[in-house]
């Protein structure tokens, strides 16, 4: 399966997917880790587009057509980057769980936007007029909404495994989500 995270910065998604995919024992994908490294790579803080996400795309690909599940986590702010995710899954004949993590509470969201700091060498944290002037898309398919305001991981850990489809078995082929 592929879980496709989705959110602002400072909702918790760095936090929260990695814990998930701990649990789940699922790879780990993470925009921020693919977008630094070609920057470092090419020795330049210049615009890299959509790099990491393609690169996300196809690491992805590969884990899923291991029959590993894939935890991906990434702003995901785009419906071309939410249908991209989709796609991923198709083509890999699994099913797709997004999840959107909000923080409904501005003074607690904008606390942790300003207070965060950096956990990959040379990258820069978003600061919080940076994610109010995010482009943020309207989800257009079905997803998890959890509000991670006044949730510990544990807690929004509980609610995602909880609402995670069932495994598909061999004999019934991939199940589907969206």
């Amino acid at each position: 399966m592929l879980i496709a995270f989705g959110g602002l910065p400072g909702t918790g998604k760095t936090t929260v997917a990695k814990a998930l995919a701990r649990k789940l024992a699922a790879t780990y994908l993470r925009i921020d880790t693919f977008e630094q490294a070609i920057i470092a790579s090419e020795h330049t803080r210049a615009e890299i587009g959509p790099a990491g996400y393609l690169t996300a795309y196809a690491v992805a690909a590969d884990n899923l057509s291991l029959g590993l599940t894939v935890v991906a986590d990434s702003a995901n702010m785009l419906n071309i980057t939410r249908i991209a995710w989709r796609n991923v899954a198709r083509e890999a004949g699994v099913p797709i769980f997004e999840i959107e993590l909000i923080c409904s509470d501005t003074a607690i969201h904008r606390i942790r936007v300003e207070e965060r700091r950096a956990d990959i060498a040379g990258h820069r944290q978003p600061t919080w007029k940076d994610v109010l002037s995010r482009q943020h898309d309207a989800w257009n398919s079905k997803h998890l909404v959890v509000d991670t305001a006044n949730l510990s991981v544990e807690q929004v850990i509980e609610i995602i495994t909880h609402r995670l489809p069932t495994p598909p078995s061999d004999e019934l082929g991939p199940a589907s989500c969206s």
